[in-house]
């Protein structure tokens, strides 16, 4: 029912949204009679910012389109490599019409993203990907908007995660891959690659995991302590509602993208009452620049999906109450996740100083358990001064953790015996 009334709540608020974002356009046109009015600056303010508040935010485009590698521009073009019911593959294939750039990009490693299933689209990774271009080939993980696959479809888990990893990695190619996990995919990521070491198949030439929960035990945040303040029972009946008909997902249970939104919001409300007040303010004094970085910070922000109820409560679960994957005692589909039966991928963990998500010693936590990695093939590194979002995305992760990164996986770019 609480899905159903944001649906009314949104129905309410779309015209009041485009009546205040028309106003804003007459007022700012500077060929509108009413736009010399005195004092006028700070009702098209008001009315933009009315308009942002009350809109509708899609889910935004990669948007990459050119970039630079091996010091030439080169074009980009976004395609599907593999079309799943949850996920799609996206490959980011990179054109040049420079021979040296081309025979250049030829030999570059080939590396596959796999974004969180955790509230934000994957596009909030875009800055990850725009680096990694300039030597790397790229793959990511977009995960579907839960609402928007049929309940037909069936259900997914962690387990299906984890499945969907082992699927791309096999798609790619492991012998020549290169594996960067951000924040959450951490966890399955790990599961995904020990799984197939203990099978006998090839794994990765390399896995990056950064700022995820491999021990949450360890330095908890408020992100962890709610996931252990209450039973898994109060998550079900609190969190978890129905798709209403207006969705092809209709009937599909899901943890809705505005009740995370609301969490996100919930975690530092005053920050964001001020970043908009801020915002009203660059308007008002004709700062368009601020303004647009404003725009751009929560056209991103804002855009959140449906997660699947079942991956949801997995997590919850398995990863944050039962720490399965520490203890040791997980088992996929019947298998037992051993981490330690990893032998010929090297591991690079990358950790936040001021991580609030993903507190210092969580993800380092992999080296405890991949004791199969000769040391030689094993590197941490804490970034000081990043928080969760640093080490990813921003300055700092272009300047600092990048040039890491990207070192490390050239280092373990080769074919192994």
């Amino acid at each position: 029912m609480l899905y159903q009334i944001h649906e009314w709540q949104r129905a309410f608020l779309g015209p009041l949204s485009h009546f205040a974002d028309a106003n804003a356009k007459m007022l700012n046109d500077p060929s509108s009679p009413l736009a010399q009015w005195p004092g006028i600056e700070r009702w098209a303010a008001g009315f933009e910012l009315m308009h942002r508040i009350g809109k509708d935010y899609e889910k935004p485009e990669f948007d990459i389109h050119q970039a630079i590698a091996h010091d030439h521009e080169i074009a980009i073009v976004e395609r599907v490599a593999l079309d799943k019911p949850f996920c799609q593959l996206k490959r980011f294939k990179r054109f040049s019409d420079d021979p040296d750039t081309i025979e250049k990009m030829k030999n570059d490693p080939v590396v596959l993203v796999v974004a969180p299933l955790s509230g934000h689209h994957s596009t909030l990774l875009r800055d990850t990907v725009r680096t990694l271009l300039r030597d790397h080939k790229v793959y990511i993980t977009d995960w579907v908007d839960a609402r928007m696959i049929p309940a037909s479809a069936g259900s997914f888990g962690l387990d299906d995660y984890v499945a969907y990893v082992q699927e791309f990695i096999r798609h790619i190619g492991a012998d020549s891959l290169h594996v960067i996990s951000v924040c959450q995919p951490t966890v399955p990521v790990l599961a995904a690659i020990s799984l197939m070491a203990s099978r006998g198949e090839t794994t990765p030439r390399s896995m990056t995991m950064m700022g995820g929960p491999i021990d949450p035990r360890r330095s908890p945040t408020s992100v962890n302590n709610l996931a252990t303040r209450q039973p898994l029972s109060w998550f079900k009946g609190n969190v978890i509602h129905t798709v209403p008909s207006n969705y092809p997902g209709a009937g599909r249970e899901v943890y809705p993208g505005f009740l995370q939104h609301a969490g996100f919001i919930a975690m530092n409300p005053s920050r964001h009452l001020n970043s908009h007040w801020d915002f009203y303010q660059d308007l008002v004094r004709g700062d368009l620049d601020d303004a647009e970085s404003h725009r751009k910070f929560y056209d991103e922000y804002n855009a959140v999906l449906d997660m699947p109820a079942q991956f949801y409560l997995d997590t919850i679960a398995k990863v944050f109450q039962q720490f399965l994957l520490p203890r040791g005692v997980w088992d996929v589909a019947g298998e037992r996740v051993d981490p330690s039966a990893i032998k010929h991928t090297a591991l690079l963990t990358v950790e936040g100083e001021l991580d609030d998500i993903s507190g210092l010693g969580q993800t380092e936590a992999a080296h405890d358990l991949c004791t199969g990695i000769p040391a030689r093939s094993r590197m941490h590194r804490v970034i000081e001064g990043a928080g969760h979002y640093g080490i990813f995305s921003g300055r700092r992760w272009r300047e600092t953790v990048y040039p890491q990164v990207r070192d490390f996986i050239r280092q373990f770019d080769q074919r192994k015996a």
